[in-house]
This record gives structure tokens, sequence and C-alpha cells, in this order.
């Protein structure tokens, strides 16, 4: 594959009648135009988008393919894997049992997963369950993180490279293991498997259609995965992204197995229902009339903890992408998607851009690359300014 595939003329015939009807349509037409330049630009292959203002959807669209080999066009209700945003469902889950009186954010992770989690440097530092949901445990991901086994001092020799030289809670690295150490912890202290705990208690709720697993979901609304490789200016499919868990599920643990289903990045879900969980952070906990965690724990999750990232549980404050405005949301990037999920609860808008593949870079910071932050601008201006 390469760039012929992107042309403005082909992206124009490939998004018709995918916005919503509540903007006026030369607003509407002039954003999607410009969209379509900006996909043009970075080679994009498909990007959904949706904003939000106080408690509706003001738009949504889709642009571009699906899937490059059958020519298929992107829609509304088709569903991606939104990498790294999936750890807000984590953290959401987790302040659910806080709430319950299950858990406690100062609970020692050791206690909670059943095995020593404490920095070899640093012995006597607890690691709490807040310092994993604000990466300021200290630990990384130097011996991966599909499996618990990469920190378990009874099944890693290598367990103490797992962390890093500074003590908890005195620096912050973003490290995904913390997350799957986190959705193990919801699982056994849920009593229920990480993808029906949320399924149950956060998706359904909010009638949105989405996923940890790909063995219960639609998989014909599955969007294909393209990374770029910038060696040969060329996009390969990632059919990893999807893979079926049916195989692991047959051995599994509750409480260990976990990262299985990946609490760091596995969430699948289409833009417009992402856009109606961000809804529910945007309004502190709540959406549609229904209270999916407390104001006291949705703020909990939005506050600051690390000032130089922005970072607070699962949520983090930029300043950057909107000009102006601190955005608070998650980001995501896996298999050549790019994802962004912010709002600004403050003024109550909010933006989701998914794109299944662009190349792009990050001139800007190491937070979000330079496509969706034109799109977010122009985003933004057409129909938030």
């Amino acid at each position: 594959m390469n760039a012929y595939y992107f042309t403005r003329k082909f992206l124009i015939t490939t998004c018709l009648l995918f916005s919503a009807v509540c903007v006026d349509g030369q607003v509407a037409a002039r954003a999607e135009a410009e969209i379509v330049d900006i996909m043009a630009n970075y080679q994009a292959i498909g990007a959904a988008v949706a904003v939000v203002k106080d408690g509706d959807m003001i738009y949504r669209h889709s642009f571009g393919l699906k899937n490059v080999e059958t020519k298929e066009a992107l829609e509304n209700d088709d569903i991606f894997r939104i990498a790294s945003i999936s750890k807000s469902f984590v953290t959401t889950g987790i302040m659910q049992l806080i709430e319950m009186g299950k858990l406690s954010l100062d609970d020692d992770v050791s206690d909670l997963i059943g095995f020593r989690v404490r920095n070899p440097n640093f012995p006597d530092s607890v690691i709490t369950l807040r310092l994993i949901l604000s990466h300021r445990s200290s630990i990384n991901d130097k011996k991966g993180y599909f499996t618990l086994d990469a920190i378990n001092p009874d099944k890693n020799p290598e367990w103490a490279k797992a962390y890093n030289s500074y003590a908890p809670n005195r620096g912050y690295q973003y490290c995904n293991l913390n997350f799957n150490l986190a959705g193990a912890i919801l699982e056994k202290y849920s009593g229920e498997r990480l993808d029906r705990y949320i399924q149950r208690h956060i998706l359904e709720p909010l009638g949105v259609y989405g996923g940890y697993n790909v063995d219960e979901l639609d998989s014909s609304r599955f969007v294909t995965l393209y990374a770029y490789d910038g060696e040969t200016k060329s996009f390969a499919a990632s059919p990893e992204a999807y893979q079926s868990r049916a195989e692991a599920l047959k051995t599994y643990v509750m409480g260990y197995s976990t990262p299985v289903f990946s609490p760091t990045g596995g969430m699948k879900m289409s833009a417009e229902d992402l856009a109606r969980v961000m809804m529910m952070h945007m309004h502190y906990g709540k959406a549609n009339g229904t209270h999916i965690i407390s104001e006291k724990s949705s703020r909990a999750m939005q506050t600051v903890l690390t000032p130089e990232s922005g970072y607070g549980m699962s949520l983090r404050t930029i300043e950057d992408l909107i000009p102006g405005k601190a955005m608070t949301g998650h980001e995501g990037i896996a298999y050549g998607l790019y994802s962004a999920m912010y709002f600004q609860p403050q003024e109550q808008f909010g933006i989701v851009v998914i794109t299944n593949g662009c190349n792009t870079g990050f001139t800007h910071g190491d937070v979000i690359n330079d496509f969706l932050l034109e799109v977010y601008g122009c985003l933004y201006r057409n129909f938030l300014q």
C-alpha cells in the first residue's frame, strides 16, 4: 500500500451521510473538507470523530476506509481497539469498588495482588493502588507487561529489573504493567472476570457497545488497523489487534491471567460510543441520568498528581491541544492506531478522534501527534469556538 489510496477525491467520496443532523450543513461541509485535506496530508486511511457539547453529541462523522484491501468505507458504528484510553475503564471500575468499601486507594498492592510488589531499592516503601493508577509506582515495562510473571518474584528471577531507581511516589513513568496489575486487582475484588465486570457495570449502564473480549463482539464491525513503516513508506495491516483469546481462556486464572484481555489497552469501541463514555467523565461520573461513579471519585481521577505530565489516575490534563483550554482525557497508540478522548469539564465540551493508520509525527510534544492535533483544531474551530 502507498499514498495512492489516500487522495482527496477518494476521501470525499467515502465520507457520505455519516454526520449528525444537529449542526449547520455548511459548517459541517466546511469542517469535512478541512479534515479530508488533513487526512490526505498525513496519508490517513480512515478517521472517526465525535464532538459533544453539554449533554449532547452535536457532530459525528466517519471518513475514509475501514479496510484498504476490501475498499470498505468506515462507518460510525464500526469499532476500533482504542489502545490506552482503555486504562480509564479499569480505573472507573476500581473507583466503583472503592465506593463499595472493597478497596482503598491507599491499599498495599502486595496485599491486593497476592505476591510481593516492592521496589528492591526501597523495600520499606509501600506501593499503593493510587500509585499504580497514577504511574507513580516506580514500576517499569522493561521485563514486559503481557503477564504478571514479569514482576512476580516467585515466577521471574529478574523481577527486580521491573523497577526504576527512584522510590515509589518520587517520580513518574508511564507503565502498562501498572494497569495490568490494576485489572487483576479489579477482577479479584469484584469476583467477576475483567471483561464481564466492565461490560456489566460500565458499558451496559451507559448504553454503549464494546468490550475487552473480541470473541463476544461482532467481528464484522472491527476496523482494520494499519501500521506505517517509515523505511518502506508503506502501511501493513495489524490483525493481532483483534486476536482471539479463546485458547488462553481455557487455562485462565482469575486475578492473575488478566493481562490476556489487556486492561491497559484492549477495549474495543466506536468513536461515537467512546464520546458517550467521555460525557460521563465530563459530567463527573454521570451520563443520561445514570451514575457510574460518584463526583468525588470522578474528580479524583481527574486531579493532576504529576504536574509535568498532567497525569491523574488514568486521565491527564494537557494545555496544548486546544490553545487556551485545559483539556482532560487520554490518548492511545497501538498497531498503527492513534486515538484521543479529551474534554473541557468547565466549558462542557469534548472531542474524540480515532484513526486506523496515518503517517504522522510528534512535533508538538509526546502526548498528541500532529494528525490528531490538526483534526482537534479543525473540529473545535468549526463546532465549538
